[in-house]
């Protein structure tokens, strides 16, 4: 595809699930806007089309065409997919396959579209993706997207090939060619080693992350009601969490935390009043921001209403709460993950009972009148005790509720725990299905005649998917492939057998504390040493204290 001398050269971003999810994430909405803040790149968004859509695509053999000027998916020089979800990848496979864009990297040649991947999947674990993407970007974007896309444009102008202009884009920091790092198995199927195919690419690609957020404000770009959240002008105010609960990815792979100034969030609200918008304030756990009832201030003076992304018990204000009871919220969102102290402990969860009726008492004063719940089962080291705990927590909540005379709702929202890469976790099995799943139904049985208490759960089959696909390896490529062109994840366990495949290896085996995993290509800066002693931390049920000013405890701040 030939280009005017001066022109921009277009650039696919993708989500692969649909627009009504994916313009709900921040994240399309900082990388759109870094890209077309460019001179030489003008990016088209693209989106997975609803099932009857993307069935019309097939059926017409057409290409799919990117939503700002139609333009066909494989005449893109450059297509960068935003991966959040796991269970997204076979959107992803069905995304380039309709688009008309060769599944295989090894496939293309000079002429067809350099595929990129970027996001929390690329960054914590690509290898399931690695035969099916060039390059992958590893961390936060906003820096290293400019980095890449100067690189590739030098490469353009110098005529390099593929290969070469591939060895180049290696060098940058935060950058990961999977085609230059080949695993060796070992009889059992283990990692043994990786191989660097070039001297030239580092042992290991470090992830990027943004020191001073003040330099990229993160906000809504583009203002749409066909969202999850309709109408809802999203404003980063922190990012990173340094709570150091041993069972979040995020809260490792996005360390050290960061706020942003309360000027700088004044001016994101001044743009949201333009749109007479709601204004949805996102990060790692709201209630944490230092100066959180001065910003609740700023959003309701000017006349606006607002919501959270998250909250913690711990850290609940009276101020925030009132200001989300006047923004109209009718719903109060806590997670203590676990119903069980005990099991709080372990994963260094420092939410008690007490905080939660602290918490659900605000609220109530506030006139909100429903409480959810987020809750997992699975965890490590949990007990038929532990499992019974949540019941009862269940019941001391409506309680409490009660006696103030809240009639409202409890939801307790439940999913099976996931062991996730660079946790202290990473090196467990996850429980066993069938315990899981008769767990989740003990406890919907033991609350079912409650009045005012639902239990919603997660189905533990797409769990256990997501877990083989989180942990998993570059050998999985291959059942991606074949699942994608079988149904999605329908065909998953069909696909397992027919490459003989077992799940088993990746679901409930406990990894060796000095095996080779398969992100051990990347660097989040977190020693595995500080990994190691937090696991057996956990064991013990130590507490573990969150960030501070001077700590070198993990590694990330030296």
């Amino acid at each position: 595809m030939a280009y005017a001398p001066g022109s921009r050269r277009p650039m696919a971003l993708v989500y692969p699930n649909t627009y009504h999810v994916g313009m709900s994430n921040l994240g399309i909405h900082i990388i759109y806007e870094q890209i077309n803040s460019r001179g030489d790149t003008a990016c088209e968004r693209l989106f997975l089309p609803d099932k009857k859509n993307l069935d019309e695509y097939v059926r017409t053999n057409t290409p799919l065409l990117t939503l700002e000027n139609q333009l066909p998916l494989y005449e893109m020089p450059l297509i960068a997919f935003a991966v959040s979800f796991e269970m997204d990848y076979f959107n992803l496979l069905t995304i380039l396959m309709t688009g008309k864009v060769k599944v295989l990297a090894a496939e293309r040649g000079k002429e067809d579209p350099l595929v990129i991947i970027g996001g929390p999947c690329a960054t914590f674990n690509p290898e399931p993706l690695a035969d099916f993407v060039d390059a992958c970007i590893i961390g936060e974007g906003e820096e290293v997207i400019q980095d890449f896309l100067d690189c590739y444009y030098d490469g353009l102008q110098q005529g390099l090939s593929r290969e070469e202009l591939l060895e180049r884009l290696a060098q940058i920091e935060g950058v990961y060619v999977p085609r230059f790092y080949q695993p060796v198995y070992a009889g059992d199927g283990i990692i043994e080693r990786y191989e660097r195919r070039l001297a030239s690419v580092p042992a290991k690609v470090g992830r990027r992350y943004i020191k001073d957020l003040g330099k990229y404000p993160a906000q809504t770009v583009i203002v749409t009601a066909d969202t999850e959240f309709a109408n809802l002008y999203l404003i980063e105010v922190a990012r990173g969490c340094g709570r150091h609960c041993r069972f979040c990815m995020a809260g490792y792979c996005f360390r050290n935390p960061r706020v942003r100034s309360l000027a700088q969030i004044a001016e994101a609200v001044e743009k949201a009043k333009l749109f007479s918008a709601k204004v949805g304030l996102m990060g790692a756990a709201i209630s944490d921001y230092p100066q959180i009832d001065e910003l609740c201030r700023l959003v309701l003076d000017k006349g606006l209403t607002m919501s959270v992304a998250s909250l913690r018990a711990d850290s609940l204000t009276p101020g925030l709460v009132e200001a989300l009871a006047t923004s109209g919220h009718k719903t109060v969102t806590l997670a203590p993950e676990a119903g069980s102290e005990r099991m709080r402990r372990v994963i260094n969860k420092s939410i008690t009972d007490e905080h939660l009726y602290q918490a659900i008492s605000a609220a109530t004063t506030a006139g909100i009148p429903h409480v959810r719940l987020y809750i997992m089962v699975g965890l490590p080291g949990e007990t038929t005790e532990d499992v019974e705990a949540i019941v009862e927590m269940a019941h001391n909540v409506k309680n409490h509720m009660e006696s103030m005379g809240n009639k409202g709702m409890l939801t307790l929202s439940i999913n099976p725990f996931i062991p996730k890469p660079f946790t202290p976790f990473q090196w467990l099995p996850m429980a066993d299905m069938s315990e899981v799943s008769s767990r989740l139904k003990y406890i919907q049985a033991a609350l079912k005649k409650r009045k005012g208490i639902e239990v919603l759960i997660e189905q533990p089959k797409e769990a256990y998917i997501q877990s083989v696909l989180a942990r998993g390896d570059r050998r999985l490529g291959q059942v991606l492939l074949t699942a994608a062109t079988g149904g999605g994840n329908k065909g998953w366990k069909h696909a397992l057998k027919s490459h003989d495949i077992s799940e088993e290896f990746y679901l409930y085996r406990l990894r060796g504390e000095a095996e080779v995993l398969p992100w051990d290509n990347l660097d989040m800066g977190i020693d595995r040493e500080y990994l190691l002693t937090e696991y057996h931390q956990s064991q013990m049920e130590k507490y573990t204290p969150p960030c501070s000013a001077g700590c070198k405890r993990c590694g990330v701040c030296r």
